[in-house]
């Protein structure tokens, strides 16, 4: 096993490759594309539906700060901060580790149905972590694979050539256990984003019960609500999606490279 080609390699290559690994690289390649095309259809769907609703007043005039306390705080939550975030890397999130709800600046300061449907999800997985609930421990204690798996693979494929290149020698064993390692990794994150997107859904279905119950939000609303988590839910799968055929692409290009590599020492 060698280090992975690149999609220009690939293509440079392609007419040389056995169909073995020619059917199935179309295949992933395809699905890729056909990915890539639904991530911007459902991204640019999302992104209108976000800012109609973030332009919706909702029915009890408060901001998502206000709305994200105050679930918090009648669920016994008070440790809990609530959090304004401009970055791209949090967004609207729970963090149990920082003890932080965080939400978006274009719905922290906005009494909108979007501010209502992002605090009330995000404080009720919170609310969830609280309660033990299983799915959401299990989120807690696997965070780092999940975020760190896919950009660990790469980084351990290079830090095993360098050990082959400086300790033994090209032997090429510490390229493949830096490749089986870093596959390893971006599996188990994949696995694993499976259980993300399990505490989100039982976080969006709490929120309609939670804002019921305190009066949050009409039933109106809550279909609202509804239609937003629906999106980022396709939206999610749809990444998951990706990052799994990324993951057959890798094996696969790594596979092509030991192919290539095998006919010219034939030759």
């Amino acid at each position: 096993m060698e280090e992975s080609m690149n999609f220009e390699e690939l293509l440079r290559v392609w007419n040389q490759l056995s169909p073995a690994l020619k059917f199935p690289l179309a295949i992933v390649l395809g699905l890729l594309a056909v990915c890539a095309v639904v991530s911007i259809v459902v991204s640019i769907y999302l992104a209108i539906s976000y800012t109609r609703f973030n332009r919706k007043e909702n029915s009890v005039g408060l901001t998502g700060e206000v709305i994200a306390r105050k679930v918090l705080d009648d669920n016994d939550l008070r440790n809990i901060q609530v959090k304004s975030s401009g970055s791209f890397l949090f967004g609207n999130s729970y963090s149990h580790y920082f003890k932080k709800v965080r939400l978006r600046r274009l719905t922290w300061k906005k009494a909108s149905v979007s501010s209502l449907a992002m605090a009330t999800q995000k404080s009720c997985l919170a609310i969830l972590d609280k309660e033990q609930d299983p799915d959401m421990v299990k989120r807690v204690k696997l965070t780092p694979f999940i975020y760190l798996g896919p950009i660990a693979c790469l980084p351990l494929i290079i830090l095993g050539a360098v050990l082959d290149a400086v300790v033994f020698k090209s032997t090429g064993v510490a390229t493949v256990a830096g490749a089986v390692l870093g596959i390893a990794i971006y599996a188990l994150s994949f696995a694993m984003s499976i259980m993300v997107l399990k505490t989100e859904k039982k976080a969006q279905e709490r929120a309609y019960i939670v804002s019921r119950e305190s009066g949050l939000a009409t039933e109106e609303e809550i279909e609202d609500m509804k239609e937003l988590f629906r999106l980022y839910n396709i939206e999610y799968i749809n990444n998951m999606i990706t990052a799994l055929l990324e993951l057959l692409l890798r094996v696969l290009s790594i596979l092509a490279k030991a192919e290539m590599k095998g006919k010219s020492s034939n030759d």
